[in-house]
């Protein structure tokens, strides 16, 4: 909300720095987000009046206004608007001005003819953010005067207020605040309640949502300009002045919080009734906008239907207009959730929801309606009825409670004197009932429904005291490294390592929808007793039917490279037991974009999959080959003999892709993450290695896995390291034997302790070679 300096000033006693005053509130709570500096003492703006204007000989868009500015001679001016009237008063700029933004004015021709000047719009004086035509001026300003005399320099503060701090949605309160906080005295309201009576012109139909109604008749007003002093009070704080009427009901808004309302009271037929909205009941508001109501919405009508929707907005066709002779002024007290209710089911927020919808004073309610009465009456001519029409009953004050002192002392941390205490609370507007130096007991004013129990009270004595003076104390304290962060490191280990390979992490609801029941990776799950939605209706006991939803979105995105993982969890039918999972998926190109030396595109295939699976660093992972009805190429994913999950290349029946897929799917079990310890370091060789190859020739069912396990199965204590590079098998391979396939092999001898001799790797590559052929029967090849 904006606050005008020169608004709170009227109320008390400010800091001479802005920033100060908005360090000293977001200290106590009331953030300060922005300041800003507002006014139009320009030199060489003044105000003039338009006595005549025609159509431009040469611009369809443009006319030519004579105009006076006080100098004793016409000026001629060109001007684009077409929101003004002969007669009407507005800024002229005269040659030799400059505007915001650096705008430098000086006499020209435009299209043909001279302009002597320009007439502004309030965005070119720096008061407004849009330029809908120039500024309509008050028909009381003075002309020629400066317009420095109707926009007076100003500072705005735009203050975040807290929705339990609804005292401070108003000058008054914010003042009221400040003057708690610098311990200046506060310039009360003089304002009194007006003389009341209840009527049957004024009935409630809702009292739950509608406590208490006044309504107060105004006869004879004359509907006008506002004077300059409320138009500059208004448009400070950004709201664009209407006529006198609507402008006093927002300027006590604005001053003391209350919201009002003025409805043109020769357009009401019969009298007031506050209700709930019929199903399928429409009104035209203020906005110009009809509003279908469901039923649930408080409804301000007449007779004849609604004429108000209750705390929002009012009615166009009951508006005032500058025809209206007598109006009917509202002030009520509305449930702050019917109207969060209304305004949210229309989408329609006011600045009346917004105070209503935190609660507004109820001690203030009649008290704004007498104000704006007597503003009525000065400013428009009005006679207001000697009695003000009520129904309901205004809510009761908050409840008084006590206070301890050493309570007190203990939640801050330090010593607080009662004395000091009780001038705080004091300042704050609360009453001391009574006490002894131990507590003491005080009553809530109206305004402060926040304050509800004895830490609130504590809370407002250390915003005031000053969380500065409390000393600091280290409270921190040791913590062993649990499983629960062994974990949390295992897993953030794996996300690195993936990311580092190309792979986003995506995060997908552990609720899946009903029609993904019984299909693909889902034959069943364990559903819940009571779904929010037809979308959540069961746990997930798989990660692959989120992956391959975020893939079918990515795909219509034009993703030409997807990789994909998510770390997560999942329930096992049927008991719904919970453990953590890794999914992976590949699909695509290889690379997001060809390399500008290679333009062949590669795309992304199972040893891709594999490639990541062995970067994780889980240890010695194992694939074998196993049939599944998902899967295209399935394999399984075991560690230490133990089965993780399942891998491979989905059925094309599966996803929407263009190109194969590539998924795997596994357990993490606790243990995983605790038995890998920290990394070993291995110093360099210093002494050389020896490589010799073997050729052999083996079953088509014999699977390289099984070869490497008896090579190493040998414990040579030599044999450093083995890799396979290369394989013949399949088309082309009839030479060699039907059903038989060729393997290679490299391997390496070392000794860290000396350098190996010829006939010292001759020895151990000839046992290795004996113990193939004598274990798996293979064909070894010269």
């Amino acid at each position: 909300m904006k606050f005008s300096l020169n608004w709170l000033r009227e109320f008390v006693e400010l800091p001479n720095d802005a920033g100060q005053l908005a360090e000293l509130l977001t200290f106590a709570g009331v953030e300060t987000e922005q300041i800003e500096q507002r006014g139009a003492d320009f030199e060489n703006v003044v105000v003039a009046q338009i006595k005549s204007s025609e159509q431009h000989p040469n611009a369809d868009r443009l006319s030519v206004c004579i105009v006076e500015d006080g100098s004793g001679e016409t000026r001629q001016i060109v001007c684009g608007a077409k929101n003004y009237k002969v007669d009407d008063k507005v800024p002229l700029a005269r040659p030799g001005a400059v505007l915001a933004d650096n705008l430098k004015i000086k006499a020209s021709k435009l299209r043909g003819v001279e302009s002597q000047g320009m007439l502004c719009s309030a965005k070119e004086l720096g008061l407004a953010e849009d330029a809908a035509g120039l500024l309509i001026l008050s028909p009381e300003a003075r002309i020629g005067a400066p317009i420095g005399e109707l926009f007076p320099n100003d500072t705005i503060l735009d203050v975040e207020i807290t929705p339990n701090r609804s005292d401070l949605l108003s000058h008054y309160g914010l003042a009221r605040e400040i003057a708690a906080l610098t311990r200046k005295p506060l310039r009360g309201l003089q304002m009194a309640e007006p003389a009341t009576g209840a009527g049957a012109s004024v009935q409630i139909s809702a009292p739950n949502e509608c406590p208490f109604y006044s309504a107060r008749r105004i006869e004879n007003v004359t509907v006008d300009s506002s004077p300059a002093w409320l138009r500059a009070k208004l448009e400070a704080v950004g709201i664009r002045p209407i006529n006198v009427v609507v402008d006093i009901a927002n300027f006590v808004m604005l001053e003391i919080g209350q919201p009002l309302h003025v409805f043109d009271g020769d357009k009401l037929r019969g009298g007031i009734n506050v209700r709930l909205a019929l199903p399928n009941e429409r009104m035209l508001a203020l906005d110009g906008r009809s509003y279908k109501f469901r039923g649930d919405e408080l409804l301000v009508a007449d007779l004849e239907g609604a004429v108000g929707i209750a705390g929002v907005m009012g009615g166009e066709e009951s508006g005032v207009t500058p025809a209206t002779r007598n109006v009917l002024l509202e002030s009520a007290y509305f449930l702050p959730r019917s109207v969060r209710r209304t305004a949210r089911n229309l989408n329609l927020p006011s600045d009346a929801s917004y105070r209503f919808e935190r609660g507004v004073d109820p001690a203030m309610v009649l008290r704004a309606s007498q104000h704006a009465a007597q503003l009525i009456a000065e400013l428009a001519g009005g006679t207001p009825a000697r009695e003000t029409i009520v129904a309901g009953t205004l809510p009761a004050p908050p409840p008084g409670f006590s206070l301890r002192y050493a309570r007190c002392d203990e939640l801050v941390g330090t010593r607080v004197e009662p004395a000091e205490a009780d001038r705080i609370l004091e300042g704050f507007g609360l009453q001391k009932l009574g006490g002894t130096n131990e507590q003491s007991t005080w009553r809530i004013p109206s305004y402060r429904t926040d304050l509800r129990r004895e830490v609130d009270l504590i809370e407002e004595i250390v915003r005031v005291f000053g969380i500065n003076r409390i000393p600091s104390a280290d409270r921190s304290r040791f913590t062993p490294v649990s499983t629960a962060d062994r974990r949390y490191d295992f897993e953030m280990e794996l996300r690195n390592k993936l990311v580092a390979r190309g792979f986003s992490e995506v995060r997908t609801s552990v609720l899946i929808g009903r029609d993904s029941l019984g299909k693909e990776f889902v034959p069943t799950a364990v559903e819940l007793r009571n779904p929010l939605s037809e979308d959540h209706v069961a746990l997930r006991p798989s990660l692959l039917p989120g992956l391959l939803a975020v893939l079918e979105r990515n795909v219509r995105a034009g993703a030409k490279s997807i990789r994909l993982f998510e770390i997560g969890r999942v329930f096992l039918p049927p008991t719904g037991e919970e453990t953590r999972g890794l999914a992976l998926l590949l699909c695509g190109e290889a690379m997001s974009r060809p390399h500008w030396r290679d333009r062949n595109v590669r795309r992304l295939d199972l040893y891709d999959l594999k490639g990541a699976l062995a970067a994780l660093g889980l240890g010695d992972v194992a694939l074998r080959r196993v049939e599944s009805a998902q899967f295209s190429l399935g394999i399984e994913v075991s560690l230490n003999e133990k089965r993780l999950g399942i891998a491979g290349q989905l059925l094309s029946m599966q996803s929407r892709a263009n190109g194969p897929v590539f998924v795997a799917e596994m357990d993490l079990p606790n243990e995983i993450g605790i038995s890998q310890g920290t990394p070993k370091f291995h110093e360099l060789q210093r002494f050389p290695s020896v490589s010799r190859d073997i050729a052999l020739i083996a079953p088509e069912e014999l699977s390289h896995a099984e070869i490497l396990a008896v090579i190493k199965g040998a414990r040579e204590a030599l044999l450093a390291a083995v890799e396979l590079f290369d394989l013949f098998s399949g088309e082309g391979a009839e030479n060699i034997g039907a059903g038989r396939k060729s393997l290679a092999y490299s391997l390496t001898y070392q000794d860290k302790n000396r350098t190996l001799t010829s006939e010292d790797v001759s020895a151990a590559h000839a046992r290795v070679r004996e113990r193939l052929k004598s274990e798996l029967g293979v064909e070894l090849r010269e």
